[in-house]
Formats: structure tokens, sequence, C-alpha cells
């Protein structure tokens, strides 16, 4: 279903069993809109809400899979070829917003920001819906909702405290370093502050370290390549720059009381059972 086509859209209450289990599914990008829904995560700001408009932003390749069963709102999926002929810079606010190296982002909707979004969303949905499908119309108009989206990010960054802006920027440092660089003293460096008041901020936000976080951030990596490419374990460990394989497999097995092996052959009987590669 899905390798045919650059888009979908649905509304999740009528979201067929085939999209979810399609292998192809893993090349898109989702955003997710909850309309008047509690959370499908705990918020961490005090002026989010727990019920109202969230919108989740779940990248490509993602290892988990949010639970949208039974929740009132719309899916949209695109794959990133629809983005490709616009310029690198609003590519990148785009691989910001979704977080695309990580799991997902989420922003909560307000009244004001949800009539624009929706008038939009409604004249994508409408063109969506015609019998040849008007590309062009649609893919402009997916633009239009992800620069709204954009915008809505940088007023959430706005509103967040010093301490949560500094988490921000050390989530997206480790994004472009975390292969090269895996001391808290590089990243408190760039964000101007010492390794010490780092940590500090960190525990008290998140209850981890830099390096605790930097290493998750490995895991995904791991998981992540052990589940959607065709190489080998050893490739992986040298292209995580680990300067053997056994050091990575002890590294792996420190984190997820599995090996990279036993966690390869586990999603390989996954894959044989559900027939696809949507293993978390």
């Amino acid at each position: 279903m899905l390798s045919d086509t650059p888009i979908f859209m649905r509304d999740l209450a009528n979201c067929p069993p085939a999209y979810l289990e399609d292998p192809a599914r893993k090349e898109f990008f989702e955003i997710v809109w909850l309309r008047n829904e509690e959370a499908l995560h705990t918020p961490k700001h005090d002026f989010q809400r727990l019920r109202g408009d969230w919108i989740y932003l779940i990248p490509p390749y993602r290892v988990h899979q949010l639970n949208k069963a039974g929740k009132n709102g719309v899916l949209i999926s695109f794959k990133q070829e629809l983005l490709e002929d616009d310029l690198k810079e609003f590519l990148l606010d785009v691989f910001r917003i979704f977080n695309i190296q990580g799991e997902f982002s989420c922003l909560q909707i307000t009244p004001e920001s949800q009539k624009g979004l929706n008038a939009v969303y409604e004249l994508m949905h409408e063109a969506y819906e015609e019998a040849d499908g008007n590309l062009i119309m649609i893919k402009a108009l997916l633009k239009v909702f992800l620069l709204k989206l954009i915008q809505l990010k940088e007023q959430h960054f706005t509103m967040q405290d010093l301490n949560e802006k500094r988490i921000y920027e050390f989530m997206m440092l480790i994004e472009v370093n975390f292969y090269e660089q895996r001391k808290a003293a590089f990243y408190a460096q760039k964000l101007d502050i010492s390794s010490k008041r780092l940590n500090q901020i960190l525990k008290e936000k998140l209850g981890k370290t830099a390096v605790q976080l930097i290493h998750d951030r490995i895991i995904l990596e791991a998981k992540r390549m052990i589940i959607h490419s065709e190489i080998t374990l050893k490739e992986i460990a040298y292209q995580l720059q680990f300067k053997d394989p056994s050091y990575f497999s002890r590294f792996f097995k420190s984190h997820e009381e599995q090996t990279p092996l036993e966690f390869q052959e586990k999603v390989k009987k996954h894959v044989r059972i559900n027939h696809n590669t949507l293993y978390s």
C-alpha cells in the first residue's frame, strides 16, 4: 500500500491495520494529531495541559511505536521525497522538529494555532481525496503545514526556562557529535558551562548524566542499524567508533542486558512472525 504513494492521510479511527503492518511505513515521516485527547507521554513543562490537541512528529526508522489505537485525531504520513526540491534550510528545520535522530517530538497546540493548522489540513485533505490526487497542491499545502509547525516549535522553545533551553541545545549537540564526542566536557564547553553544572541540570530535569544520555543515543543508533541495515555486527561496531566488536558487545549488553547478537536474533524472529520490522 505505502510503496506506491509518497503521502498517506487518514482519521486515526479509520486507519487500516494494513498501514500499521506495512514494511514500507518505516520510511515515512508521521504527523499524529490528537484532538481533545490526553497526551501519549508525560508532559514535562508547566505550561502544558494534560488534555488537549497534541501533535506528535515521528521520524522515519524509529525503534519504538506510539500506541495511537482508539484515539481521536488524524494521521499524515509522507516520504522525504516530497520535500527534496525545497531549500536545504527548510529540510533541516523539518529534521529538527521531527527529532530526526531520536524517537519523536511533541507539541501541544493552542486554540489559536489549531484554527490555522486545521484550515491548512482541510485544504490538504480535500486535495488528497480528489480522484487525481493533486500532488502539486498537496505538496504545497504540506509545506505550509510544516512551516506552521516549525513556527510553533520556536514558540515552544521560547517558553522554556534557561535550563530547558540548555537541555535542548545539549540534545541537538549530541545528534551532531555523538559518533566522535562521548565525554561531557566537550558538550559543556560548547554550552559555556562546567561539566558539573551540565550534569546537575540534566539530573534535575531528565534524571540522567550527560554520559548516560550520550550512551543512550549510541544504543538507539545501534538498535536502528541492527534492525534496518544489512551490515554485520562487526561493521556496526566500527561505524559507531568502537575499537573492536567485543567492546561494542560488552557496551551493548551493559545497557540492554542482552548482546547485539541476541537482540538481532529477536528482531529476526519478530520479522518472521509479523512480516515487518516495527520491532521495539
